[in-house]
Parts: structure tokens; sequence; C-alpha cells
């Protein structure tokens, strides 16, 4: 095959393969936009701001901040909640930390079945509804959250992968120009070398022959 036909060929192919990157980064540039901006939005429109930063320097276990909440939540003491990473923290080691405290390690379900074995209208079936209450809330709360991180991680992956194609999109043109430049370098009559294949002489082992001793 002539080299310039080789190089033209070649080159064009990265060619189209560019544009092939390129739209496939645009397009997930877009994703990761469109997955940021209505995270973002969605959660701005709840107006959750994390307890400022001297609730923290008060952390004890029962209360509104625990010891263990600190090591999450403290860097958005303050803050309001824009991000999925926040809704995470928040979700995970504030919501789930009070809900574990209020239902004492039971789920809604679990604590909905003991309301509903309670006589109706007694004190204690009125004291069990409203922890009922209180739990669903605040997992329903939660699980929105999670599922607000879950897209705003969906936009944080398809920005890596634009970035990767658009950084293979370079790689390629690059390459591409440089096959075109070389054809304009070429002669018309130059051929690819034909590979060859060198034989493989297969020496037989000589025999050996074991010495005997008397």
């Amino acid at each position: 095959m002539r080299r310039k036909s080789f190089d033209v060929i070649v080159g064009t192919g990265g060619l189209l393969l560019t544009l092939v990157l390129i739209a496939a980064g645009a397009l997930l540039f877009w994703g990761y936009s469109f997955a940021n901006g209505t995270v973002t939005s969605q959660l701005s429109a709840q107006k959750i701001t994390f307890p400022a930063a001297a609730a923290f320097a008060q952390a004890k276990p029962g209360t509104e901040i625990t010891p263990g909440m600190i090591p999450y939540l403290y860097k958005y003491a303050g803050q309001q909640m824009t991000t999925g990473a926040q809704a995470e923290a928040y979700a995970d080691h504030f919501i789930a930390v009070h809900l574990q405290e209020i239902g004492g390690g039971k789920t809604y379900s679990e604590l909905s079945a003991a309301a509903m074995a309670l006589p109706k209208g007694s004190a204690a079936y009125t004291a069990a509804e409203a922890k009922v209450q209180t739990v669903f809330q605040g997992t329903t709360l939660r699980s929105m959250l999670l599922n607000a991180y879950g897209w705003w991680q969906v936009g944080q992956v398809a920005l890596i992968a634009s970035i990767v194609s658009f950084a293979l999109a370079g790689i390629t043109l690059l390459l591409s120009g440089l096959g075109l430049w070389h054809s304009r370098r070429v002669t018309v009559q130059e051929e690819i070398p034909a590979v060859r294949t060198v034989p493989v002489v297969t020496v037989d082992a000589a025999p050996t022959v074991a010495a005997s001793t008397s």
C-alpha cells in the first residue's frame, strides 16, 4: 500500500474520531451542567442552613450537635446547602443520627406498626403517632437529599468523562495532523515496507548417552 494513501486514510479517520470525541465531550459537559444546576437550584429553594460554628463548640451526645458529627459537618458550618456533597453530609450525619435517637434504631415502618397496635385515642398511641410522624418527615427529607446527592454525583462523573473526552480529542487531533503532514512529505511512489517473516530453524537436540560405570 502506498505510504501517502495510508497516511491520508489514517489522518482523515483521526479527524473524524476527533469530531466524535468533541461532540461526546460537549454532551457530557452539558449533562454535568444540567445535573449540577438542577441540584443547586432545588437545594437552594429548600433554604437549609448548617448549624453555626458555635454549635459545634458545644457538641455533646444527645444534643443537636454530637461529637461524631464534627468531622463531617463542621466544614459546612453556617453555610446554606447548595451542593450534593453538603446534602449527603447533612442526610447521613445529621438527620440520620437524630432519626436513630428518636426512633431508638427502628425504621418508620416498624414504629408505625408498633403505634397501630396500641389502643386508639390512648396517650401512648398519641405519643407513638407523634414519633411516627417525626420519623416519617425526617426519613422523607433524608431520601430527598440523598436523591439530590446521587444526581449531583452523576454530574461529577459526567464532568470527568467530558474532560477525558476533550483530552483524547486533542491527542487524536495532534496525531492526525502529524499523519497528514507526513503524507505531504513522502513521495507518491513510496510503499509501506512489507513485513518479512524469517523462517525459524529448529535444531534437534543431540542424543545423550548415559555413561555406565562398572
